[in-house]
């Protein structure tokens, strides 16, 4: 998968994704920290990565509609830090059909994955997990 990390993940995640066999892109590299939303949304969909994020103003399914992007992964975790941060998202990308959520809108916490799928796709479609952390799935 094709993957663009926003600058609030740790750096370190960008070789343990790209183990995993992910073509991974940081908005660091770009020099495009400190850059307003809609940049960061603009680099990673004219790239075709999948946005992986912390920041919550990418929540907005009205905004960001899952079927007219890349995908996108909004990441949630209760315990703060990078060691937990970096851990989750090793887990998730080692253990699911990560393939499977481009075009989504997927938000991760700490034991769930969300999945919101454009509405012509099938439930059963966003319903798979090869270890069953996907709880959700709506259909816009």
């Amino acid at each position: 998968m094709k993957i663009k990390l926003d600058e609030n993940l740790p750096e370190r995640l960008v070789l343990e994704l790209t183990a995993l066999g992910h073509d991974v892109d940081t908005m660091r590299a770009e020099h495009l920290t400190g850059r307003p939303d809609n940049e960061i949304w603009q680099a990673a969909q004219s790239a075709h990565r999948f946005l992986i994020t912390q920041d919550l103003d990418f929540s907005d399914v009205r905004r960001y509609a899952p079927g007219t992007h890349g995908g996108l992964l909004l990441v949630r975790l209760a315990p703060p830090g990078r060691d937990a941060l970096v851990a989750r998202l090793v887990l998730l990308f080692a253990t699911e059909s990560v393939d499977q959520w481009k075009g989504c809108l997927v938000v991760a916490t700490d034991h769930k994955v969300r999945l919101s799928a454009r509405s012509e796709t099938p439930l059963s479609y966003c319903q798979a997990s090869d270890r069953g952390l996907v709880d959700n799935c709506g259909r816009i």
